[in-house]
């Protein structure tokens, strides 16, 4: 694999705890979590809601501060540095948001939010914008002449296109897609999800594609990533993990996706119970509490994310050799 475009080096994320549930105690979202993307490759990051997903998107974009740990952007360290630099790296992320009707001010018009990031980056002059926003819309499908309209005279599809064409205004290298079709028709997900593969051929964008909808990403990604409350439990090529997954928690999540085909169904797998909350996590193994293969060791070593097999994937638990 070639070198990392952007990395994230032991990166975890404490918030102050608030509420009953909470009881003030720190919840820690994400906890020293290793994660890469090279220059043209999509990675996929799923798991259950509240694992983390977004926010290890959000904290590889600088979009919210740094607990502990490091993000490097073309070889270089981004997190603890000047506002300039910040500056000068965001022009080469960006960032698709979940919601195509919160992203967007309905005040106005979506060519002027489309031109945004192109007059703060001081990309064009001000007289060949229009002609820029206009040939963002044609790439993501729409007329040129809809740049004059508000965002309420489009679709919930319409509008998450016009979110990506914002967000390659400014000519990123690397693109945060963070469930960016799960808040629309099932019958418009299909034509975003092509529209993302097709500009990531086209453009050679490095992606990171956020989602709980596991066969979009076995189509969509070269590598795969599974979170379960804040940490990493397996790492492999997207061939590998859909084939042949090797956490107990793969394997629960593997088992949910429908089949239509009843020779592809697979046993579904159960998990007990609730997942912990993140203010006060399980000791050893955080998925201990809901796995079948659970021993007492597992109360007591907190499993290292490390290599197995031929060392394509990674595993997070100290029984992999033994249920795999």
């Amino acid at each position: 694999m070639s070198a990392p475009l952007i990395e994230a080096i032991g990166l975890s994320k404490t918030f102050p705890g608030k509420g009953v549930f909470h009881k003030g105690k720190p919840v820690q979202a994400v906890k020293h979590i290793d994660a890469s993307v090279s220059r043209g490759e999509a990675l996929g990051v799923v798991g259950e809601s509240g694992s983390g997903k977004s926010t290890l998107g959000r904290l590889m974009l600088g979009l919210m501060p740094v607990t502990e740990g490091t993000v490097r952007f073309d070889g270089k360290p981004v997190t603890g540095g000047s506002r300039a630099e910040w500056r000068a790296a965001r022009k080469r992320m960006q960032i698709v948001f979940q919601d195509p009707y919160g992203s967007l001010d309905p005040r106005r018009r979506v060519g002027d939010q489309i031109a945004d990031g192109i007059g703060i980056h001081g990309i064009l002059p001000r007289a060949q914008r229009g002609a820029r926003v206009a040939e963002l819309l044609a790439k993501v499908g729409l007329d040129p002449a809809h740049a004059a309209r508000f965002p309420h005279e489009f679709s919930g599809g319409q509008r998450q296109r016009i979110g990506i064409a914002r967000a390659l205004s400014t000519g990123p290298e690397f693109l945060v897609a963070d469930e960016p079709v799960s808040a629309l028709d099932v019958s418009i997900q299909a034509q975003v999800i092509q529209l993302l593969g097709d500009l990531r051929r086209d453009l050679g964008l490095a992606m990171m594609f956020i989602s709980h909808d596991l066969p979009v990403v076995a189509n969509l990604c070269d590598r795969v990533i599974v979170m379960y409350l804040g940490k990493v439990m397996e790492e492999g090529t997207a061939r590998e993990i859909f084939a042949r997954p090797i956490h107990p928690y793969t394997r629960a999540l593997l088992s949910a996706t429908p089949m239509l085909d009843p020779a592809k169904r697979s046993q579904r797998i159960l998990l007990q119970g609730d997942p912990p909350s993140p203010s006060n996590p399980p000791s050893g193994c955080v998925f201990r509490t809901r796995c079948a293969h659970a021993r007492d060791a597992c109360a007591e070593v907190v499993p290292e994310l490390r290599p197995f097999g031929d060392g394509a994937s990674r595993v997070a638990c100290i029984r992999a050799e033994e249920i795999s």
